[in-house]
Protein backbone atom coordinates (compact mmCIF):
# COMPACT_ATOMS: atom_id res chain seq x y z
CA UNK A 1 0.00 0.00 0.00
CA UNK A 2 1.15 3.48 -0.45
CA UNK A 3 1.95 6.41 1.53
CA UNK A 4 -1.13 8.68 2.20
CA UNK A 5 0.85 11.66 0.81
CA UNK A 6 1.51 9.82 -2.61
CA UNK A 7 -0.70 10.97 -5.66
CA UNK A 8 -1.64 7.22 -5.75
CA UNK A 9 -2.13 6.99 -2.07
CA UNK A 10 -3.41 4.26 -0.27
CA UNK A 11 -3.59 3.38 3.15
CA UNK A 12 -5.30 1.77 6.50
CA UNK A 13 -6.00 3.65 9.72
CA UNK A 14 -7.17 2.42 13.20
CA UNK A 15 -7.40 4.61 16.22
CA UNK A 16 -10.36 6.32 18.66
CA UNK A 17 -12.37 9.35 18.74
CA UNK A 18 -14.09 11.04 21.55
CA UNK A 19 -16.91 13.03 22.30
CA UNK A 20 -14.20 15.43 24.67
CA UNK A 21 -13.00 18.03 22.87
CA UNK A 22 -9.76 18.38 25.41
CA UNK A 23 -8.53 15.15 24.87
CA UNK A 24 -5.30 14.73 22.97
CA UNK A 25 -5.57 11.41 21.12
CA UNK A 26 -2.71 9.97 18.29
CA UNK A 27 -2.95 11.43 14.81
CA UNK A 28 -0.81 11.62 11.66
CA UNK A 29 1.96 13.88 13.35
CA UNK A 30 2.24 11.16 16.15
CA UNK A 31 5.70 10.06 17.10
CA UNK A 32 4.95 6.30 18.67
CA UNK A 33 7.29 4.71 20.61
CA UNK A 34 8.80 0.95 19.96
CA UNK A 35 7.79 -1.01 23.34
CA UNK A 36 10.61 -4.16 22.33
CA UNK A 37 10.89 -5.50 18.75
CA UNK A 38 10.68 -2.70 15.79
CA UNK A 39 10.70 -4.50 12.74
CA UNK A 40 7.26 -6.34 12.04
CA UNK A 41 6.69 -10.32 10.57
CA UNK A 42 5.36 -13.31 11.50
CA UNK A 43 5.43 -14.52 14.98
CA UNK A 44 7.03 -11.07 15.67
CA UNK A 45 4.38 -8.44 16.19
CA UNK A 46 4.96 -4.43 16.96
CA UNK A 47 4.18 -3.01 19.88
CA UNK A 48 3.87 1.33 19.62
CA UNK A 49 3.12 3.47 22.75
CA UNK A 50 2.56 6.62 23.21
CA UNK A 51 1.31 9.05 26.16
CA UNK A 52 -0.45 12.40 26.11
CA UNK A 53 -0.17 15.30 28.08
CA UNK A 54 -2.99 14.02 30.06
CA UNK A 55 -1.49 10.83 31.39
CA UNK A 56 -3.34 8.78 28.82
CA UNK A 57 -1.11 5.89 27.32
CA UNK A 58 -2.34 4.69 24.11
CA UNK A 59 -1.20 1.44 22.50
CA UNK A 60 -1.00 -0.57 19.49
CA UNK A 61 -0.27 -4.05 19.62
CA UNK A 62 0.70 -5.17 15.59
CA UNK A 63 0.49 -8.70 14.46
CA UNK A 64 0.73 -9.83 10.93
CA UNK A 65 0.02 -13.81 9.40
CA UNK A 66 1.91 -15.05 6.35
CA UNK A 67 -0.98 -13.86 3.80
CA UNK A 68 -1.10 -10.37 5.10
CA UNK A 69 -3.47 -10.40 8.09
CA UNK A 70 -2.96 -8.13 10.43
CA UNK A 71 -4.41 -7.62 13.99
CA UNK A 72 -4.41 -4.61 16.02
CA UNK A 73 -4.93 -5.03 19.39
CA UNK A 74 -5.72 -1.17 20.55
CA UNK A 75 -5.18 -0.41 24.46
CA UNK A 76 -5.85 2.82 26.51
CA UNK A 77 -4.40 2.85 29.47
CA UNK A 78 -6.20 6.05 31.49
CA UNK A 79 -3.56 7.33 34.54
CA UNK A 80 -5.57 10.48 34.86
CA UNK A 81 -7.71 10.89 37.44
CA UNK A 82 -11.26 11.77 34.95
CA UNK A 83 -13.48 9.35 33.19
CA UNK A 84 -13.88 9.26 29.45
CA UNK A 85 -15.81 7.47 26.42
CA UNK A 86 -14.00 6.35 23.04
CA UNK A 87 -15.30 4.96 20.37
CA UNK A 88 -13.03 3.03 18.01
CA UNK A 89 -12.46 3.13 14.33
CA UNK A 90 -11.13 2.27 11.55
CA UNK A 91 -10.97 3.18 7.54
CA UNK A 92 -9.24 2.54 4.42
CA UNK A 93 -8.59 6.17 2.71
CA UNK A 94 -7.85 5.95 -1.12
CA UNK A 95 -6.44 8.74 -3.01
CA UNK A 96 -7.58 7.74 -6.20
CA UNK A 97 -9.69 5.09 -8.10
CA UNK A 98 -7.35 2.85 -9.39
CA UNK A 99 -7.30 1.67 -13.48
CA UNK A 100 -10.10 -1.03 -13.69
CA UNK A 101 -11.13 -3.47 -15.72
CA UNK A 102 -14.90 -2.14 -16.21
CA UNK A 103 -16.46 -5.11 -17.53
CA UNK A 104 -19.56 -6.09 -16.67
CA UNK A 105 -19.43 -9.40 -15.19
CA UNK A 106 -16.62 -7.67 -12.49
CA UNK A 107 -17.48 -5.66 -9.30
CA UNK A 108 -14.27 -3.13 -8.72
CA UNK A 109 -14.77 -0.33 -6.13
CA UNK A 110 -16.20 -0.51 -2.58
CA UNK A 111 -17.60 -3.42 -0.73
CA UNK A 112 -19.66 -5.15 2.46
CA UNK A 113 -21.36 -7.17 4.37
CA UNK A 114 -23.56 -5.70 7.14
CA UNK A 115 -25.36 -8.07 9.31
CA UNK A 116 -26.70 -10.31 5.90
CA UNK A 117 -26.65 -8.01 3.27
CA UNK A 118 -23.55 -7.49 0.76
CA UNK A 119 -23.27 -4.25 -0.64
CA UNK A 120 -21.24 -3.21 -3.67
CA UNK A 121 -20.47 0.09 -4.70
CA UNK A 122 -18.39 1.41 -7.80
CA UNK A 123 -16.32 4.10 -7.55
CA UNK A 124 -18.07 5.94 -9.94
CA UNK A 125 -21.68 5.54 -8.18
CA UNK A 126 -19.67 6.85 -4.29
CA UNK A 127 -18.69 10.08 -6.32
CA UNK A 128 -22.68 10.48 -6.95
CA UNK A 129 -23.99 9.49 -4.01
CA UNK A 130 -22.30 8.12 -0.17
CA UNK A 131 -23.40 5.15 1.64
CA UNK A 132 -23.70 4.87 5.29
CA UNK A 133 -25.25 1.70 7.38
CA UNK A 134 -25.75 0.65 10.80
CA UNK A 135 -24.89 -2.92 11.46
CA UNK A 136 -24.29 -5.63 14.43
CA UNK A 137 -21.41 -7.65 12.40
CA UNK A 138 -20.12 -7.50 9.00
CA UNK A 139 -16.71 -6.52 7.34
CA UNK A 140 -16.28 -3.87 4.66
CA UNK A 141 -13.67 -2.49 2.85
CA UNK A 142 -11.37 -1.59 -0.20
CA UNK A 143 -8.79 -3.93 1.05
CA UNK A 144 -11.03 -5.77 4.32
CA UNK A 145 -11.88 -3.93 8.04
CA UNK A 146 -12.81 -6.40 10.30
CA UNK A 147 -14.79 -4.49 13.11
CA UNK A 148 -14.64 -6.30 16.76
CA UNK A 149 -16.94 -9.05 17.17
CA UNK A 150 -20.49 -8.40 18.78
CA UNK A 151 -19.37 -4.54 18.05
CA UNK A 152 -22.53 -2.77 16.69
CA UNK A 153 -21.20 -0.06 14.67
CA UNK A 154 -21.62 2.23 11.51
CA UNK A 155 -20.20 1.81 8.08
CA UNK A 156 -19.98 4.88 5.36
CA UNK A 157 -18.31 4.93 1.92
CA UNK A 158 -17.87 8.28 0.82
CA UNK A 159 -16.13 10.36 -1.71
CA UNK A 160 -14.60 14.00 -0.44
CA UNK A 161 -11.61 13.97 -2.98
CA UNK A 162 -10.44 10.77 -1.84
CA UNK A 163 -12.18 7.40 -1.54
CA UNK A 164 -13.02 6.33 2.09
CA UNK A 165 -14.45 3.12 3.54
CA UNK A 166 -14.86 3.29 7.24
CA UNK A 167 -16.77 2.07 10.63
CA UNK A 168 -17.15 3.59 13.94
CA UNK A 169 -18.45 1.99 16.89
CA UNK A 170 -21.56 3.25 17.89
CA UNK A 171 -21.51 3.03 21.53
CA UNK A 172 -18.70 4.44 23.33
CA UNK A 173 -16.07 2.18 25.80
CA UNK A 174 -16.57 4.29 29.00
CA UNK A 175 -13.02 4.24 30.94
CA UNK A 176 -12.42 5.57 34.79
CA UNK A 177 -9.96 6.42 36.60
CA UNK A 178 -6.65 3.82 36.55
CA UNK A 179 -8.73 1.34 34.39
CA UNK A 180 -7.38 -0.36 31.16
CA UNK A 181 -10.29 -1.32 28.14
CA UNK A 182 -8.71 -2.32 24.54
CA UNK A 183 -10.01 -3.00 20.70
CA UNK A 184 -9.18 -5.79 18.41
CA UNK A 185 -9.55 -4.47 14.35
CA UNK A 186 -7.88 -6.94 11.44
CA UNK A 187 -6.86 -5.70 8.55
CA UNK A 188 -6.95 -8.41 5.42
CA UNK A 189 -4.57 -7.27 2.05
CA UNK A 190 -4.17 -10.88 0.97
CA UNK A 191 -4.73 -12.11 -2.05
CA UNK A 192 -8.35 -13.15 -3.11
CA UNK A 193 -7.01 -16.93 -3.27
CA UNK A 194 -9.89 -19.32 -3.09
CA UNK A 195 -8.03 -21.11 -0.39
CA UNK A 196 -7.01 -17.87 1.61
CA UNK A 197 -10.36 -16.25 1.52
CA UNK A 198 -12.97 -19.18 2.61
CA UNK A 199 -9.72 -19.88 5.27
CA UNK A 200 -10.17 -17.00 7.05
CA UNK A 201 -14.20 -16.77 6.62
CA UNK A 202 -14.11 -20.09 8.82
CA UNK A 203 -10.79 -20.02 11.35
CA UNK A 204 -12.32 -16.32 11.94
CA UNK A 205 -15.58 -17.08 11.65
CA UNK A 206 -16.45 -14.03 9.43
CA UNK A 207 -19.60 -13.84 8.47
CA UNK A 208 -20.26 -14.17 4.54
CA UNK A 209 -16.67 -13.17 4.07
CA UNK A 210 -15.87 -15.60 0.82
CA UNK A 211 -18.19 -12.85 -0.92
CA UNK A 212 -15.11 -10.74 -1.35
CA UNK A 213 -14.47 -12.65 -4.39
CA UNK A 214 -17.22 -11.42 -6.48
CA UNK A 215 -18.69 -14.71 -7.42
CA UNK A 216 -21.68 -12.79 -9.03
CA UNK A 217 -25.36 -13.61 -9.14
CA UNK A 218 -24.97 -17.51 -9.98
CA UNK A 219 -22.87 -17.82 -6.74
CA UNK A 220 -24.03 -21.58 -5.80
CA UNK A 221 -23.08 -22.64 -9.67
CA UNK A 222 -19.95 -20.26 -9.81
CA UNK A 223 -17.77 -21.39 -6.75
CA UNK A 224 -18.89 -25.31 -7.48
CA UNK A 225 -17.56 -24.77 -10.84
CA UNK A 226 -14.24 -23.19 -9.52
CA UNK A 227 -14.06 -26.42 -6.68
CA UNK A 228 -14.65 -28.75 -9.59
CA UNK A 229 -11.81 -26.75 -11.77
CA UNK A 230 -9.88 -26.94 -8.98
CA UNK A 231 -10.19 -30.78 -8.59
CA UNK A 232 -9.20 -31.36 -11.95
CA UNK A 233 -5.89 -29.41 -11.84
CA UNK A 234 -5.23 -31.51 -8.70
CA UNK A 235 -5.34 -34.22 -10.74
CA UNK A 236 -3.64 -33.12 -14.07
CA UNK A 237 -1.58 -30.18 -12.89
CA UNK A 238 -2.45 -28.57 -15.73
CA UNK A 239 -4.52 -25.52 -15.41
CA UNK A 240 -5.81 -25.81 -18.67
CA UNK A 241 -6.35 -29.56 -19.21
CA UNK A 242 -8.23 -28.64 -16.15
CA UNK A 243 -10.49 -26.46 -18.42
CA UNK A 244 -10.78 -28.70 -21.03
CA UNK A 245 -11.98 -31.52 -18.66
CA UNK A 246 -14.74 -29.07 -16.85
CA UNK A 247 -16.46 -28.13 -20.21
CA UNK A 248 -16.40 -32.17 -21.28
CA UNK A 249 -18.41 -32.74 -17.72
CA UNK A 250 -21.03 -29.81 -18.47
CA UNK A 251 -21.33 -31.04 -22.65
CA UNK A 252 -22.01 -33.97 -20.86
CA UNK A 253 -24.14 -32.68 -18.17
CA UNK A 254 -26.18 -31.11 -20.52
CA UNK A 255 -26.37 -33.85 -23.76
CA UNK A 256 -29.91 -34.67 -23.53
CA UNK A 257 -30.94 -30.79 -23.28
CA UNK A 258 -28.48 -30.17 -26.33
CA UNK A 259 -29.71 -33.02 -27.99
CA UNK A 260 -33.49 -32.02 -27.82
CA UNK A 261 -32.50 -28.64 -29.07
CA UNK A 262 -29.80 -29.82 -31.88
CA UNK A 263 -32.28 -32.06 -33.04
CA UNK A 264 -35.10 -29.58 -33.67
CA UNK A 265 -32.29 -26.97 -35.67
CA UNK A 266 -31.18 -30.26 -37.61
CA UNK A 267 -35.36 -30.72 -38.87
CA UNK A 268 -35.15 -26.87 -39.10
CA UNK A 269 -32.22 -27.16 -41.89
CA UNK A 270 -33.68 -29.97 -43.52
CA UNK A 271 -37.12 -28.64 -44.03
CA UNK A 272 -35.08 -25.30 -45.54
CA UNK A 273 -36.09 -26.35 -49.02
CA UNK A 274 -39.58 -26.50 -48.07
CA UNK A 275 -39.81 -23.49 -46.71
CA UNK A 276 -38.43 -21.32 -49.59
CA UNK A 277 -40.42 -23.36 -52.18
CA UNK A 278 -43.58 -22.09 -50.11
CA UNK A 279 -42.31 -18.70 -49.93
CA UNK A 280 -41.89 -18.04 -53.17
CA UNK A 281 -45.01 -20.15 -53.98
CA UNK A 282 -47.26 -17.62 -51.70
CA UNK A 283 -45.40 -14.58 -51.42
CA UNK A 284 -47.86 -12.65 -52.30
CA UNK A 285 -50.24 -13.85 -49.70
CA UNK A 286 -48.71 -13.63 -46.11
CA UNK A 287 -52.22 -15.08 -44.40
CA UNK A 288 -52.11 -18.59 -46.66
CA UNK A 289 -47.67 -18.45 -46.05
CA UNK A 290 -48.43 -18.72 -42.25
CA UNK A 291 -50.98 -21.26 -42.83
CA UNK A 292 -48.53 -23.59 -44.87
CA UNK A 293 -45.74 -23.32 -42.65
CA UNK A 294 -48.07 -23.84 -39.60
CA UNK A 295 -49.12 -26.79 -41.39
CA UNK A 296 -45.80 -27.91 -42.44
CA UNK A 297 -44.56 -27.82 -38.38
CA UNK A 298 -47.45 -29.62 -37.43
CA UNK A 299 -46.74 -32.44 -39.90
CA UNK A 300 -43.32 -33.06 -39.43
CA UNK A 301 -43.68 -32.61 -35.90
CA UNK A 302 -41.94 -29.36 -35.81
CA UNK A 303 -41.86 -26.94 -33.03
CA UNK A 304 -39.54 -23.48 -34.42
CA UNK A 305 -38.90 -22.28 -30.69
CA UNK A 306 -38.27 -25.64 -29.42
CA UNK A 307 -34.41 -25.18 -30.09
CA UNK A 308 -34.22 -22.35 -28.00
CA UNK A 309 -35.40 -23.36 -24.64
CA UNK A 310 -32.94 -26.10 -23.83
CA UNK A 311 -30.05 -23.24 -24.49
CA UNK A 312 -31.64 -20.55 -22.08
CA UNK A 313 -31.54 -23.30 -19.63
CA UNK A 314 -27.94 -23.83 -20.08
CA UNK A 315 -26.84 -20.05 -20.16
CA UNK A 316 -26.48 -19.80 -16.56
CA UNK A 317 -24.03 -22.57 -16.48
CA UNK A 318 -21.99 -21.44 -19.27
CA UNK A 319 -22.24 -17.90 -17.41
CA UNK A 320 -21.12 -19.19 -14.23
CA UNK A 321 -17.76 -21.45 -15.68
CA UNK A 322 -16.90 -17.81 -17.44
CA UNK A 323 -17.32 -16.07 -14.83
CA UNK A 324 -15.05 -18.30 -12.32
CA UNK A 325 -12.37 -17.88 -15.20
CA UNK A 326 -13.01 -14.53 -14.82
CA UNK A 327 -12.56 -13.78 -11.32
CA UNK A 328 -10.17 -16.18 -9.89
CA UNK A 329 -6.85 -15.33 -9.35
CA UNK A 330 -5.78 -19.02 -9.41
CA UNK A 331 -5.40 -19.60 -13.21
CA UNK A 332 -2.23 -16.35 -12.85
CA UNK A 333 0.51 -17.81 -14.04
CA UNK A 334 -0.96 -21.26 -15.29
CA UNK A 335 0.67 -22.21 -18.21
CA UNK A 336 -0.69 -24.35 -20.79
CA UNK A 337 0.79 -25.57 -23.77
CA UNK A 338 3.49 -24.28 -26.22
CA UNK A 339 3.14 -20.64 -26.49
CA UNK A 340 1.02 -20.16 -23.36
CA UNK A 341 2.91 -19.39 -20.49
CA UNK A 342 0.41 -17.74 -18.79
CA UNK A 343 -3.57 -18.28 -18.62
CA UNK A 344 -4.43 -15.51 -17.50
CA UNK A 345 -2.77 -13.03 -19.88
CA UNK A 346 -4.13 -12.60 -23.58
CA UNK A 347 -2.49 -15.00 -26.32
CA UNK A 348 0.79 -13.44 -27.14
CA UNK A 349 0.73 -14.50 -31.12
CA UNK A 350 -0.52 -12.43 -33.36
CA UNK A 351 -2.05 -12.94 -37.52
CA UNK A 352 -0.80 -10.12 -38.69
CA UNK A 353 3.12 -11.71 -38.06
CA UNK A 354 1.96 -14.90 -39.41
CA UNK A 355 2.62 -15.63 -35.74
CA UNK A 356 5.94 -14.83 -35.05
CA UNK A 357 7.55 -16.04 -38.68
CA UNK A 358 7.64 -12.27 -39.70
CA UNK A 359 10.11 -10.47 -37.46
CA UNK A 360 7.73 -6.99 -36.42
CA UNK A 361 6.08 -6.11 -33.22
CA UNK A 362 2.35 -5.31 -33.75
CA UNK A 363 0.51 -2.80 -31.69
CA UNK A 364 -1.11 -4.05 -29.16
CA UNK A 365 -4.57 -3.92 -31.16
CA UNK A 366 -3.87 -6.09 -33.36
CA UNK A 367 -2.43 -8.92 -31.14
CA UNK A 368 -4.85 -11.40 -32.17
CA UNK A 369 -3.65 -14.62 -31.34
CA UNK A 370 -3.49 -18.46 -32.27
CA UNK A 371 -6.48 -19.03 -29.70
CA UNK A 372 -8.80 -16.49 -30.60
CA UNK A 373 -8.73 -17.25 -34.34
CA UNK A 374 -9.25 -20.82 -33.99
CA UNK A 375 -12.18 -19.66 -31.73
CA UNK A 376 -13.36 -17.32 -34.21
CA UNK A 377 -13.11 -20.68 -36.89
CA UNK A 378 -15.11 -22.78 -34.65
CA UNK A 379 -17.80 -20.36 -34.27
CA UNK A 380 -18.22 -20.03 -37.80
CA UNK A 381 -18.13 -23.65 -38.78
CA UNK A 382 -20.60 -23.87 -35.87
CA UNK A 383 -23.03 -21.05 -37.48
CA UNK A 384 -23.09 -23.43 -40.81
CA UNK A 385 -24.41 -26.54 -39.42
CA UNK A 386 -27.96 -24.03 -37.91
CA UNK A 387 -30.57 -23.42 -40.26
CA UNK A 388 -29.79 -20.13 -42.29
CA UNK A 389 -31.82 -16.95 -41.12
CA UNK A 390 -34.61 -16.12 -43.33
CA UNK A 391 -33.71 -12.63 -43.70
CA UNK A 392 -30.66 -11.21 -45.46
CA UNK A 393 -29.83 -8.75 -43.27
CA UNK A 394 -30.20 -11.14 -40.08
CA UNK A 395 -27.53 -13.32 -42.28
CA UNK A 396 -24.92 -10.37 -42.64
CA UNK A 397 -24.92 -10.14 -39.09
CA UNK A 398 -24.53 -13.53 -38.06
CA UNK A 399 -21.60 -13.96 -40.74
CA UNK A 400 -19.75 -10.64 -39.15
CA UNK A 401 -20.45 -12.09 -35.93
CA UNK A 402 -17.14 -14.90 -35.48
CA UNK A 403 -14.67 -11.98 -36.55
CA UNK A 404 -16.70 -9.85 -34.39
CA UNK A 405 -16.36 -12.10 -31.44
CA UNK A 406 -12.47 -12.77 -32.33
CA UNK A 407 -11.54 -9.14 -32.22
CA UNK A 408 -13.31 -8.52 -29.01
CA UNK A 409 -12.11 -11.91 -27.07
CA UNK A 410 -8.60 -11.35 -28.38
CA UNK A 411 -7.17 -9.32 -25.33
CA UNK A 412 -9.42 -11.77 -22.82
CA UNK A 413 -7.14 -14.29 -20.86
CA UNK A 414 -6.14 -17.19 -22.98
CA UNK A 415 -8.05 -19.76 -20.50
CA UNK A 416 -11.24 -18.22 -21.20
CA UNK A 417 -10.88 -18.43 -25.10
CA UNK A 418 -9.55 -22.00 -24.89
CA UNK A 419 -12.49 -22.79 -22.98
CA UNK A 420 -15.01 -21.55 -25.69
CA UNK A 421 -12.79 -23.06 -28.03
CA UNK A 422 -13.50 -26.55 -27.02
CA UNK A 423 -16.56 -26.03 -26.25
CA UNK A 424 -17.70 -25.13 -29.71
CA UNK A 425 -15.70 -27.83 -31.07
CA UNK A 426 -17.91 -30.30 -28.71
CA UNK A 427 -21.06 -28.62 -29.69
CA UNK A 428 -20.09 -28.92 -33.25
CA UNK A 429 -19.58 -32.85 -32.79
CA UNK A 430 -22.95 -33.29 -31.10
CA UNK A 431 -24.99 -31.07 -33.71
CA UNK A 432 -23.11 -33.14 -36.94
CA UNK A 433 -24.02 -36.39 -34.93
CA UNK A 434 -27.66 -35.26 -34.55
CA UNK A 435 -28.07 -33.85 -37.99
CA UNK A 436 -26.60 -37.38 -39.43
CA UNK A 437 -29.43 -39.18 -37.55
CA UNK A 438 -32.29 -36.76 -38.46
CA UNK A 439 -34.20 -37.03 -42.05
CA UNK A 440 -37.36 -35.84 -43.06
CA UNK A 441 -39.85 -36.48 -45.70
CA UNK A 442 -41.66 -33.42 -47.57
CA UNK A 443 -43.70 -32.82 -50.28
Amino acid sequence: MNPGKAKNGYFVETGWVTSNKNINLPNSKTQWNFNGNDKLSPGSPVKLVWINNQGIEFQKNIKIDEKFLFTIDQKIINNSEKSYDFYPYGQIVRNEAPQVTNFYILHEGLIGVFDEQLIEEDYDDIKEKNFSKNAKSGWLGITTLIPEKNKEFRADFDFKNKFRANFIQTKPIEINANETISSQIRIIIAAKEVGTIDGYAENLDINKFDLAIDWGWFYFFTKNFFFAIDYFLKLTGNFGIAIILITVCIRILFFPLANYSFRSMAKMKVLQPEMTRLKELHKDDKMKLQQEMMALYKKEKVNPVSGCLPIFIQIPFFFAIYKVLFVTLEMRHQPFFGWIKDLSERDPTSIFNLFGIIPWDPPTFLMIGIWPCLMGLTMFFQQKLNPTPPDPIQQKIFMFFPLFLTIILAPFPSGLVIYWTINNILTMAQQIVIMKRTKVKTV
